[in-house]
C-alpha cells in the first residue's frame, strides 16, 4: 500500500510539474516579445555584473596563487636547510672522528713526553741540555692536547647546534605541510570559482554580442574580419617582416599599431588602415580587397574594433579563426601539377600521389584511381602511411598563408585529425619505427611530435634559421634528425627535444635526411648534388656520395643500408651507403624527379616528378612497370 501511496504522490508531482511547464509555455507565448533595445540593456547589466564576479574571482585566485607560492617556498627552504644540516652533521661528525683521533695521540704524545722529562731531570747536571729539550717537548704536546681538546669541543658544539637547527625546521615541517595542503585546497576552490565566473561571464556577454548581431550592431573578429587579416596581409605585416612596423598576426599586435601610429582607432573610419584598403594603397603590389571585405572591416571599426568574449587577444588569427574548409580539387585537371609526395602502402597495392587540394590513391598494378581524398592544402609536400596501412598523414600548405598536418582513414578517405595549423607551408611528415609517433617540420622552422594514436601534440622544437625540410626518426626511435633551408641538419634528443649536434658540410640547402640501421650515422642530401653520411655524435663526415646530376630532393634507407634518392637530374637511384657505390638508377622522368617511395615487401618503387608523371618500378631489375599523369580528367590535347 505504501509502495501505491508513493507511486501515486511521485505521479502527481510530475503532472504537477508538467502542468506548470505547459502554463509558463502559454504565458511565454502570450507574453509581448521584449523589444532589443530593452532585452540588450538587460543582458548589459547581467553581463556586467558576471563580469565584476569574474574580475574578483580572478583577484582572489591570484591572491590565493601567490599565497600557495609562498608557502611552497617556506616549505622548499625548511627542506633545504634540513638537507643542509644534515650534510653539515655528517662532514661534522667524521671532523670530530678525526679529531678525537688526533686528542688521543696528543694526550699519548704527552705523557711520553712528561715521562721523558721527568727521567731527564733525574739525570746529572750535565744533561741539563737533554732535559731542556725534553721539558721544550713536553710542553708542546700539552698544548697539542690543549688544542685538540678545543677542536673537539668546537665540533661538538657545532654538532649540537646544527642538530638543534635541524629539529627545530623537521618540527616546523609538519605545520608547514598542513597550512600547503589547506592553501592547496583554498587555491583549487578558487580556480573552481574562477572557472564559474568566467564561464558565467562568457555565457552572458555572448548572449550581448548574439543580440547586437540580430541588431546589425556586431561584427566578428574572429569570424568575419580575422581570415581577411591573414589571407591578405600576414604576409607582409608579421612579426618576421613587419613593413612599416605593423605587425598583424593578433588582434593585440594590430592595435598596437606600426610606425605610422595607430592602425585601428575604434569607431573612426579615418583609421590608417580603413583609408589604406578603401583607397588601394594596401594591400601593396596586390589586388585591393573586394568592396564586401572593405565595409565589413570598415563596420568592425565603426562599432568599435572589438574582439569577441573569450578570444585571446594574442593568439596568432590563424588560432581563433574558424577553420577553413579547403577549395575543392578541380573535377578534371586543365594542367598537370608537380608531384611533390608519393607513398606506398606496406604490401605497395596502392600509392597515394600529391594533387591539388587533394591526395589521390591510384591502383599501383593498373594506375586505376581508388579514391580522391579532399580537404586538403593547395600542395601537398609529403605523405605517409602507417605500418598497417590503414592511415595515411599529410603535411601541405598555401605558401605564405597555411600550413597544415591532417591524418586520413585510408578506406574511405575520412578526415581522422587535424593535428595542427601554422601560418606557412607544412613540408615533412613520418611515422617512427613503431608507429606510436608522428613527427612534422615546417617553414615555420619548427619541428613537431604527436602522439600518433591521441594525437596529442608532445615537443614543439624550435633550433633552426630556416625552413625545416625534412625529418627523419632513428630506428631506434631515440633521436631525430633534420634538413633544413639554413644549410644544416641537426640531431635531436626526440624525448626532451634538445639538441645534439650539427652538421653543416652541404653549404647550401639540405633538402632531405635519413638514418643508416646503427641509430648511430646520418645521410643527407641537399642543393650540392650530394649525399653526404655523417656521425650523429660529433657531426663527422664518414664519407659522400657524388656523382649526382643535380639536387637531391627525398631519400629513404633500408635497414640494409640500401640508399634510395632522387634528384633534379630526372634519375632515381640505389646506393650503398656502406661505401657510397652506385647499385642501380632509374632512368626515364622527363623532369625532376621530387618524390620517392620504396616498398620492400613487394620490391617495388613509386616516383613523382615535377611534370606530373608517376612511375612504378620493379626495383630488381630496374624496369618500369606503370606510368601515368596525377592529373584526374586531364587531357594533354586540350592543354594550352
Amino acid at each position: 500500500m505504501s509502495r501505491m501511496c508513493l507511486s501515486r504522490s511521485l505521479l502527481g508531482l510530475v503532472l504537477g510539474i508538467t502542468l506548470s511547464i505547459f502554463s509558463q509555455q502559454a504565458l511565454a507565448e502570450d507574453k509581448p516579445a521584449v523589444p532589443a533595445e530593452q532585452k540588450l540593456a538587460e543582458q548589459k547589466v547581467l553581463a556586467e555584473a558576471a563580469l565584476q564576479q569574474r574580475l574578483a574571482a580572478e583577484q582572489q585566485s591570484a591572491a590565493t596563487g601567490t599565497k600557495l607560492s609562498e608557502v611552497e617556498q617556506q616549505l622548499l627552504k625548511l627542506k633545504r636547510e634540513v638537507e643542509q644540516a644534515t650534510k653539515a652533521i655528517a662532514d661534522a661528525e667524521k671532523t670530530l672522528v678525526t679529531q678525537t683521533e688526533a686528542l688521543t695521540k696528543a694526550n699519548e704524545a704527552k705523557i711520553a713526553a712528561d715521562k721523558v722529562n721527568t727521567d731527564a731531570a733525574a739525570v746529572l747536571a750535565d744533561a741539563q741540555a737533554k732535559a731542556n729539550a725534553a721539558k721544550t717537548a713536553a710542553d708542546a704536546a700539552a698544548k697539542a692536547v690543549v688544542d685538540s681538546d678545543a677542536a673537539v669541543k668546537a665540533t661538538t658544539e657545532t654538532v649540537a647546534k646544527t642538530k638543534e637547527t635541524m629539529a627545530t625546521a623537521m618540527a616546523s615541517l609538519p605545520q608547514i605541510d598542513q597550512t600547503l595542503a589547506a592553501v592547496k585546497i583554498e587555491y583549487e576552490a578558487a580556480n573552481t570559482t574562477l572557472a564559474a565566473a568566467r564561464t558565467d561571464w562568457l555565457s552572458k556577454q555572448r548572449q550581448v554580442e548574439s543580440t547586437l548581431v540580430e541588431m546589425g550592431q556586431w561584427v566578428s573578429f574572429n569570424k568575419e574580419v580575422a581570415h581577411i587579416f591573414h589571407k591578405r596581409c600576414v604576409a607582409c605585416h608579421n612579426a618576421r617582416m613587419a613593413k612599416g612596423r605593423l605587425n598583424m598576426e593578433s588582434y593585440a599586435a594590430l592595435m598596437k599599431g606600426g610606425e605610422s601610429g595607430p592602425a585601428v582607432e575604434a569607431g573612426k573610419l579615418e583609421s590608417n588602415l580603413c583609408t589604406q584598403i578603401t583607397d588601394g594603397s594596401m594591400p601593396k603590389d596586390a589586388d585591393p580587397l573586394t568592396k564586401e571585405q572593405i565595409a565589413l572591416i570598415g563596420k568592425w571599426i565603426e562599432l568599435g574594433a572589438q574582439l569577441d568574449a573569450g578570444v585571446d587577444p594574442n593568439a596568432q588569427l590563424i588560432k581563433v579563426m574558424p577553420k577553413q574548409t579547403q577549395p575543392p580539387a578541380p573535377e578534371a585537371y586543365p594542367l598537370t601539377v608537380p608531384v611533390t609526395a608519393v607513398a606506398l602502402n606496406p604490401d605497395a597495392t596502392i600509392v597515394a600521389t600529391s594533387g591539388y587540394h587533394e591526395v589521390l590513391l591510384y591502383n599501383t598494378a593498373d594506375a586505376a584511381l581508388i579514391r580522391r581524398i579532399g580537404n586538403v592544402a593547395e600542395r601537398v609536400h609529403d605523405i605517409a602511411f602507417t605500418n598497417d596501412g590503414q592511415r595515411i598523414a599529410i603535411a601541405g600548405g598555401t605558401p605564405g598563408q597555411v600550413g597544415e598536418i591532417k591524418v586520413f582513414n585510408v578506406a574511405d578517405g575520412a578526415l581522422l585529425a587535424d593535428l595542427v595549423t601554422v601560418e606557412d607551408a607544412v613540408f615533412s611528415v613520418a611515422f617512427s619505427a613503431d608507429g606510436t609517433r608522428l613527427a612534422a617540420t615546417g617553414a615555420d622552422r619548427t619541428i613537431r611530435v604527436f602522439d600518433a594514436n591521441s594525437y596529442a601534440e608532445q615537443l614543439v622544437i624550435e633550433d633552426h634559421a630556416d625552413w625545416v625540410m625534412d625529418i627523419a626518426w632513428s630506428p631506434d626511435g631515440t633521436k631525430l634528425a633534420s634538413a633544413s633551408r639554413d644549410k644544416t641538419s641537426k640531431v635531436f634528443d626526440a624525448k626532451t627535444g634538445d639538441a645534439q649536434t650539427t652538421f653543416n658540410s652541404h653549404a647550401d640547402v639540405v633538402y632531405t635526411v635519413g638514418w643508416l640501421s646503427d641509430s648511430a650515422q646520418v645521410i643527407t642530401g641537399g642543393a650540392d648534388n650530394k649525399m653526404r653520411i655523417w656521425k650523429a655524435a660529433d657531426a663527422a663526415q664518414v664519407r659522400e656520395i657524388a656523382g649526382i646530376g643535380g639536387a637531391v630532393f627525398r631519400l629513404q634507407v633500408l635497414p640494409d643500408n640500401r640508399v634510395f634518392s632522387c634528384a633534379a637530374d630526372k634519375i632515381a637511384r640505389i646506393n650503398n651507403a656502406n661505401d657510397g657505390a652506385l647499385i642501380k638508377q632509374f632512368a626515364g622522368h622527363n623532369d625532376w624527379v621530387y618524390s620517392i617511395s620504396f616498398s620492400p615487401a613487394a620490391n617495388r618503387l613509386a616516383t613523382g616528378s615535377y611534370d606530373g608523371e608517376v612511375r612504378i618500378w620493379n626495383a630488381e631489375d630496374g624496369a618500369g612497370l606503370k606510368n601515368w599523369l596525377a592529373a584526374p580528367g586531364y587531357a594533354p590535347q586540350a592543354a594550352k
